[in-house]
């Protein structure tokens, strides 16, 4: 299905500085445009400019903008809308009408189709058929069109996770990707769209469809990740650990870097652990995923778990203490556990938040396991529960990742060498490692400024992958 947003070459021309900030737009549509069509396809949206009509000649348009619905809204009391995020610039110019426009290859009754959904002003909607041709035509006619349409598609129609090894494990490594970037502050669009990687073995990351940026800034990154990452040299050639690196920077300079390690093989994987280091205050996070029972929402507690609570009390060790106010945290505890389930759907377009979950401190977790709260049913007196029925209190996600953002959470005087050692041991005993590094030169108090100011105009973000397998 395709959603089609006409807009007068006047109207288009008032707008692209806005489009081009917020790379998003909310457009009212008819309460009769039936929304149950997108289930034929990826709810692609293509957004047209059209010249003022000329006496005895065709329509004259052009292909302006191309995005996704991000969802479907009301605009006051009855009126219906559609919100368009992310929405992305052809930056090269896509004729519609006339011997060299996109739509004279189509079959008439498609290119009448569409043009009953072109109607100026509007939002209107054309079936899978259409949009089908039309994408053929975009990518031979415009080739270099093919990576964005490659981006949008993947996040239009996402794949939907089963019950494999592999799925279940990169469920959870996606999941502590987006918590990363939400950490940094970054957009999920900068690493959301994926298919599937050709091997079981692979990291997540290594499925990802890169947003197409500007050429000569992606040479920027190219040139620096490898020295960024040059301590994980061994793992570019060997055969048992596989890497893969993405670099994503904003306007204002800061860099993340993300990198996930996956031990192989797949079926003998332990979990997936998610660390974020904030290098100008050498603070790390460490999370450890544990999956919920999607029915029961619950895990019962087995001497698996109980050792690696230890080994998490270990990793707290690395931690020194606080001697200005820009170290002090709210606790002792940089190590969580998420408690995270993922309820069973055959949505063939799945909602792309964080998995809904709770995080735990390891020494709250302590304290659970003494209190008879926990306790099980189970004739073994030892047996404990831990689930939504069982821990009253809780940190959620936004709560935990507010928690990061402000620095308030995490290790202090943790170094860079400290960090990756953590990584390369996690990874040795069997784990997938999700680790982010942030860095920038921006004050205390110019992250505190950042994080608060949620009125901020969007920033831009650019992003360049570098492998290693």
């Amino acid at each position: 299905m395709a959603y089609i947003v006409t807009l007068s070459s006047n109207e288009l021309d008032a707008n692209q500085g806005k489009f081009r900030i917020e790379q998003r737009l909310t457009k009212s549509r008819p309460k009769s445009l039936n929304i149950d069509a997108a289930l034929d396809g990826p709810p692609i949206v293509l957004l047209i400019g059209e010249h003022p009509a000329q006496p005895g000649r065709e329509r004259s348009r052009w292909l302006a903008w191309i995005g996704i619905v991000a969802r479907h809204g009301t605009v006051g009391a009855v009126d219906k809308s559609i919100t368009v995020d992310p929405l992305r610039e052809c930056m090269e110019t896509v004729p519609l009408d006339g011997p060299d426009g996109l739509l004279n290859g189509l079959p008439a009754p498609l290119r009448q189709e569409f043009d009953r959904a072109s109607l100026l002003g509007t939002v209107g909607a054309c079936g899978d058929a259409v949009w089908r041709s039309l994408e053929r035509a975009l990518r031979t006619g415009w080739p270099g069109l093919g990576p964005l349409l490659d981006w949008l598609i993947a996040q239009a129609d996402p794949p939907v996770f089963g019950n494999s090894h592999a799925d279940r494990s990169w469920q959870e490594q996606r999941d502590a990707t987006g918590s990363l970037l939400r950490i940094a502050d970054f957009p999920l669009s900068a690493l959301a769209a994926w298919r599937r990687p050709p091997s079981a073995d692979a990291p997540y990351t290594a499925g990802l469809i890169p947003q197409p940026v500007e050429h000569s800034l992606i040479d920027y990154d190219v040139r620096v990740a490898g020295e960024a990452f040059g301590m994980f040299s061994e793992w570019q050639q060997g055969s048992t650990v596989r890497c893969d690196i993405h670099v994503l920077h904003d306007a204002s300079g800061r860099r993340l870097e993300v990198v996930n390690v996956n031990a192989t093989p797949v079926e003998s994987r332990l979990g997936t652990d998610m660390l974020y280091y904030h290098e100008p205050t050498m603070s790390f996070v460490f999370v450890q995923y544990k999956r919920l029972d999607p029915d029961t929402r619950s895990i019962y507690v087995d001497a698996r778990l109980r050792s690696q609570l230890d080994r998490l009390e270990e990793t707290a060790k690395l931690s020194g203490h606080p001697t200005q106010p820009s170290e002090w945290r709210l606790g002792n505890d940089p190590c969580f556990v998420k408690l995270a389930y993922w309820p069973q759907s055959t949505d063939r377009h799945p909602a792309q938040g964080l998995a809904p979950g709770m995080y735990l401190p390891v020494s709250y977790i302590r304290l659970l396991l003494e209190d008879d709260c926990t306790r099980g049913k189970r004739d073994d007196s030892t047996a404990r529960i831990l689930g939504y029925d069982q821990v009253e209190r809780h940190l959620t996600g936004t709560q935990f990742i507010d928690l990061v953002k402000h620095g308030l959470a995490g290790t202090v005087g943790t170094t860079r060498e400290q960090l990756y050692a953590l990584v390369k041991q996690r990874v040795s005993t069997g784990h997938s490692v999700v680790v982010a590094t942030e860095s920038s030169e921006e004050s205390v108090r110019a992250r505190q400024t950042r994080t608060r100011d949620r009125g901020a105009k969007p920033r831009t973000y650019l992003h360049h992958t570098y492998k290693q397998e």
